[in-house]
């Protein structure tokens, strides 16, 4: 869109109508659509959503291995073992995890095993080093002896000191999955033991819908990075910290960007800087009526608008960029910023992914303090501390906080955010709200 146009539209009837939040949110969601899939390997894959259902190829695990330290054993050998009448067998050989060639149990035998190691012909159970003598022939042992201690150390002989039941401490082939049974449901979010999943069952790669890349920058020429000093007049960057975190946190790839001075052409050139690397592009502060609102001044694309809600009233969406890039322009204060994020910018990276719930848990709670005032005609989010119910009875929720915009204290004290809908002015003590939940 050209300059011209967007100015155009910027001047039209939606001019100086206000928003809802849901409206906002609609026609946003309305531009996003699931990134385009692609293949990855395993690692790389880590927090993305599968796009195809996933089967085992082979039995999983594919033979009978031991699940304990000790000894494959006949179970007609050791059924009358007892600590005073131990059962006395001739130790074979040993199998390690990964060997191939495996010695055959005969009557009378017993093989020495290690956990993970494959059940060897003849063999019936396992019986646990802890319930031999480890081949030392000197009473029971806690721990399997080294390969230099026995069973030629010893006398190349076991006794057993109690029986076992076929199959005992034996991992049946296809115990875990079978071949052919499905592993993983397209739609899954990888998690590590769905990776683990995968690489049991052989997959070095995976086709997913890839994590968004979200570039978050912040407005200000009054911004000082942290750890450096904050002169008469300049404070910290908060917000594009607490953006990138709040963008990880939902599943994206998030770079931080320094903050850009108060110029239209500084900011313009450092978003065309970013749309190489960018999926979408956060912007904090700028968006409101104020003389050096720089978001405004430089991103004609943009579509800036009221909302109906507290805080968070000044917010813009465009799409920017050959690629036309999704840009969401929030406000600069630190609780607007944030609250923003989570009502329009989570969604949205959310859509993207492909998979899972976009939008925060909303719940109902008590309000045991109820809320003094809220602005009537806005949608006001407190922030607030909520408390699950152990039984069936709703939870409960504290303000935290007052409802000013720079709380950036109250914030990192709250887990929720407490719904005062537009026509509400004020919520009595114990009366219930909606409260969306942040953890």
């Amino acid at each position: 869109m050209s300059s011209t146009a967007a100015r155009a539209t910027d001047q039209g009837p939606d001019q100086d109508r206000v928003w809802t939040v849901s409206e906002h949110l609609d026609d946003i969601l309305g531009h996003i659509h699931p990134l385009e899939p692609i293949e990855l390997q395993l690692l790389d894959a880590q927090g993305c959503v599968l796009v195809d259902d996933i089967t085992v190829p082979v039995a999983l695990p594919p033979f009978d291995n031991s699940s304990m330290d000790g000894y494959a054993v006949r179970i007609a050998d050791v059924a009358a073992a007892t600590r005073d009448h131990p059962a006395v067998l001739t130790v074979i050989g040993d199998i390690a995890a990964g060997s191939g060639e495996l010695p055959a149990v005969g009557p009378g035998e017993a093989a020495r095993i290690m956990t993970g190691a494959p059940v060897p012909p003849g063999g019936q159970a396992v019986v646990p080093v802890e319930w031999t003598d480890g081949g030392l022939d000197n009473g029971p042992v806690t721990t399997m002896p080294t390969r230099g201690e026995g069973p030629d150390g010893g006398s190349g002989r076991v006794r057993v000191y109690r029986p076992a039941k076929e199959g005992q401490h034996v991992r049946t082939r296809g115990s875990d999955a079978g071949a052919g049974e499905l592993a993983l449901r397209a739609g899954t979010v990888l998690g590590p033991p769905q990776i683990g999943l995968l690489a049991a069952i052989g997959r070095a790669t995976v086709k997913v819908r890839p994590r968004p890349r979200v570039v978050v920058l912040s407005t200000g020429s009054e911004l000082v990075q942290p750890g450096e000093e904050a002169g008469p007049g300049r404070i910290h960057d908060s917000n594009s910290y607490q953006l990138t975190a709040a963008a990880r946190d939902a599943g994206a790839i998030a770079y931080r960007v320094g903050a850009v001075a108060d110029d239209a052409a500084t900011l313009r050139a450092a978003v065309e800087d970013q749309l190489l690397r960018a999926d979408i592009v956060v912007t904090s502060g700028g968006v409101s009526v104020g003389a050096y609102d720089v978001v405004k001044e430089a991103m004609h694309e943009v579509r800036f608008r009221k909302l109906a809600m507290q805080p968070g009233k000044p917010q813009g969406f465009g799409r920017v960029g050959r690629d036309a890039t999704p840009l969401l322009a929030l406000p600069g204060n630190p609780v607007s910023s944030y609250v923003s994020f989570e009502l329009f910018v989570r969604p949205v990276i959310r859509t993207m992914l492909g998979g899972g719930e976009i939008h925060r848990p909303l719940v109902r709670a008590v309000c045991p303090e109820g809320v003094e005032s809220s602005p009537e005609g806005r949608r006001q989010f407190l922030r607030g501390w909520y408390e699950p119910s152990a039984g069936a009875e709703p939870g409960t929720v504290t303000p935290v906080g007052g409802a000013s915009s720079h709380l950036i204290k109250a914030m990192a004290q709250a887990n929720a955010l407490i719904v005062v809908p537009e026509e509400v002015t004020a919520v009595a003590p114990g009366t219930d709200v909606d409260v969306l939940l942040l953890t």
